[in-house]
């Protein structure tokens, strides 16, 4: 299956965590896995101007660069609009951050097969209203997990 693929900014910046500790490696393991999907062309990256926005805030010029080639992986590119601007209000209002609701409008917008993240918080806030997200929202490790378990 050729999956649309939404990262968050976490997931992005995961291979540069302390690697010490067995989650983060293991994520981190999912998250080059993923991107070497969308390198293949197997899988699609989806980027957007929030993303892009986000990952300039990097401050550390080497991981900035190394993140920013992830994201040249992306095939494709959401256009802003009023009605995701629109969506984006509506998602803070149910107590996701500024960026976080951004991201999941984009990822809706891109009809993303999956909006991955290594924050515990936003997936369990996502999972709570699932009836009113319209994209599956996961831990990268997990979702990874539970796909390849589907397809073997």
């Amino acid at each position: 299956m050729h999956y649309r693929i939404y990262l968050d900014v976490c997931c992005l910046n995961r291979p540069f965590d302390d690697q010490t500790q067995l989650r983060i490696h293991l994520e981190t393991e999912a998250v080059i896995s993923i991107l070497q999907q969308c390198e293949t062309k197997q899988w699609h990256l989806i980027t957007s101007t929030p993303l892009e926005a986000e990952i300039a805030q990097i401050p550390d010029p080497e991981q900035l660069q190394q993140v920013r080639i992830a994201l040249s992986l992306a095939s494709i590119k959401v256009s802003d609009s009023p009605a995701l601007r629109a969506r984006t209000s509506a998602l803070v209002k149910l107590g996701f951050s500024l960026y976080d609701a951004a991201h999941i409008a984009n990822a809706e917008k891109a009809k993303a097969d999956i909006f991955l993240s290594t924050d515990d918080r936003l997936v369990k806030r996502a999972k709570q209203l699932v009836s009113i997200i319209s994209i599956k929202v996961d831990s990268p490790l997990h979702w990874l997990t539970a796909i390849t378990d589907q397809e073997s």
